[in-house]
């Protein structure tokens, strides 16, 4: 998983209380001012989800790369 050090909260213990954004439809049914989908077209359109931690076998960060125990490992990156 890639992810820059500045989305990394080491405050947040896991996922489970990250708020996922719902953006607006309208940046996947448009381009433009064009609508490129059909109307009445269901879109749910996140911002981002939460990986399971299980799934992640590294974090890529600019600061090199975090493998587990991922709380050891990003309690070291921000001493």
């Amino acid at each position: 998983m890639a992810a820059p050090v500045s989305t990394i909260d080491p405050e947040t213990a896991d996922g489970s209380l990250i708020p996922i954004e719902d953006r607006t439809p309208r940046e996947v049914t448009h381009v433009g001012h064009t609508q490129i989908t059909p109307d009445g077209v269901d879109v749910f359109n996140f911002a981002f989800d939460v990986t399971p931690a299980r799934l992640i076998h590294g974090i890529i960060t600019e600061r090199g790369v975090l493998t587990a125990p991922y709380t050891e490992a990003i309690a070291k990156l921000f001493k």
